[in-house]
């Protein structure tokens, strides 16, 4: 298929476009409309997973035009193994999180709208191969989700708003200084693969302010993608936005605008800064073990669900950090710690997916209960595992997907982060497995809580969960037992592109001394 790619990319703006034509009274067709726009979106990417070529880590399904020539801006689209996931999850999560987003009965036609370009924004910063592309789709997404929250969410909602936008405006300023700097130093081009193959060689030795450009640059791009993750002390507006955001924009931002700063860090550092890479493992893996018992203590000490949940986030991204820090593993290239490399690499890309997966269906359940009982204070339930039967069932696959625990997707993740890590920060290894324990405690006494204990009499007519809110828990349940009982398929979709990018760090930036 021609330009599958721009298809995927652009197909939530052909929606937005009809949305415009539909009167504003018309709601049910407004959200029919996104329904099938973001179908269609599931449709295509379900597909180019189906004829993508797992077995080379090379860009697939390229295109190329030229776009303002004189400056060497081009659009280019590609994708490889660490992108299609991504694309795959924003994909379902899209599609999910309209449905989610049924009961939204307040200027109906905006929202669905914004919510579309939000689609679109994030797609299009997966599949860039344009740095310049890249930024903007990067601030694209910035506008939707500023409104969504602000318009739509809780009682702080204007506050949260701001807060977020702020935060991310800092750290687009600090990419756009540091792709600027990329762009005059390697030969005036925002080309991606031709900066992969440049800045390395072109940034080495090069000093500014006595320092070397490629820690300044790293420097940069890290805080520009760490307020995403968002890194400690960059975390503090990711609670507030979830806690006032409608649910279907808390299922999105949990489930994909998180794992976007990680996509950068290993798209665009780990690529064209490969001896920052080394220079920066350390305190990569040091931020991870903050994140991980930071977001767990903070996790345990909420009364809010949704700020719990909120937390957790915090919690589970600190592994992926763990995980990508142990690409250094293998800068002796010998098998062991190659393989110590390839388990850490492969672990952090798929805890991404995972955590899309389980926090998506965490932050819906949530929705449900507080379309029900208008609120989410977690001791002001009791006993609802006789009133909601088959909501406390699917309850206990999410908090015990969260946990880690076995036979669930991030159980496998976070076992080969710790074998990638181990070999290299033991000791951060070992602390941060109190996390583990952290998670079951917080998850576990929250549900105890809730479900178990006498019945509230105030909430003894609740509803059971319905056919629509089932119709989006059910899909990533499955997906995480799925993969937690048999990771390979996606395992098979990433490795040999981590493969490549393990190459890529050790061959260019194997040598931590230059620096």
């Amino acid at each position: 298929m021609n330009h599958l790619l721009s298809w995927i990319i652009w197909l939530p703006v052909l929606g937005m476009v009809a949305i415009a034509f539909i009167p504003r009274d018309k709601t049910e067709l407004i959200k029919q409309v996104s329904a099938a726009t973001t179908g269609i979106q599931l449709a295509l990417a379900i597909y180019l997973w189906r004829i993508f070529d797992a077995s080379t880590g090379s860009f697939q399904f390229m295109e190329t035009a030229e776009w303002i020539p004189s400056f060497n801006i081009t659009y280019i689209l590609g994708v490889d193994g660490l992108s299609l996931p991504m694309v795959i999850l924003m994909a379902l999560i899209g599609f999910i999180s309209v449905f989610v987003s049924w009961n939204i009965n307040t200027a109906v036609k905006g929202y669905f709208s914004l919510f579309l370009l939000l689609n679109t924004g994030v797609m299009g910063v997966f599949l860039s191969l344009d740095f310049f592309l890249f930024y903007i789709f990067w601030e694209v997404m910035l506008l939707p989700m500023y409104f969504l929250i602000g318009m739509w969410g809780g009682p702080q909602r204007e506050y949260a708003a701001i807060k977020f936008f702020l935060y991310t405006l800092f750290g687009s300023v600090l990419m756009l200084i540091a792709i600027l700097a990329l762009y005059f130093t390697c030969g005036n081009t925002f080309d991606m693969l031709l900066l992969m193959d440049t800045a390395p060689t072109a940034l080495n030795g090069v000093l500014w302010w006595g320092m070397s450009s490629i820690k300044v640059i790293w420097v940069l791009l890290f805080i520009g993608f760490a307020i995403k993750v968002p890194v400690f002390p960059f975390h503090t507006w990711l609670p507030l936005a979830h806690v006032e955001a409608p649910t279907a924009i808390s299922v999105i931002l949990a489930g994909v605008l998180l794992k976007l700063g990680v996509y950068g860090m290993l798209r665009i550092n780990y690529t064209m800064l490969p001896d920052g890479v080394f220079w920066f493992a350390g305190a990569l893996a040091t931020l991870g073990l903050i994140n991980v018992i930071w977001g767990a203590m903070c996790a345990l000490a909420q009364k809010d669900l949704k700020k719990m949940v909120a937390y957790s986030s915090v919690n589970h991204m600190g592994y992926v950090l763990l995980g990508m820090a142990a690409v250094i593993a293998a800068s002796e290239m010998n098998g062991d710690n190659l393989i110590s490399a390839q388990a850490g690499l492969n672990g952090a890309v798929f805890q991404m997916f995972n955590h899309g997966t389980i926090s998506a269906m965490l932050f819906i359940l949530v929705g449900v209960i507080y379309d029900r009982a208008h609120h989410r204070d977690i001791e002001g339930f009791g006993g609802l595992a006789s009133q909601m039967p088959i909501y406390t069932g699917l309850v206990a696959v999410a908090f015990f997907a969260g946990l880690g625990l076995p036979g669930f997707s991030g159980f496998v993740s976070e076992f080969m982060i710790f074998i990638g890590a181990f070999p290299v920060f033991r000791t951060i290894v070992i602390i941060s497995t109190i996390g583990i324990l952290l998670n079951a405690a917080y998850f576990l006494w929250a549900f105890q809580r809730m479900f178990f204990g006498p019945a509230n009499e105030k909430y003894k007519d609740l509803p059971e969960i319905n056919k629509r809110e089932l119709f989006t828990v059910v899909p990533l349940a499955l997906i995480t037992l799925f993969l937690g009982i048999y990771p390979r398929p996606f395992l098979d979709m990433i490795s040999a592109t981590m493969n490549v990018l393990i190459e890529q760090v050790v061959s260019l930036g194997g040598l931590a001394g230059v620096m």
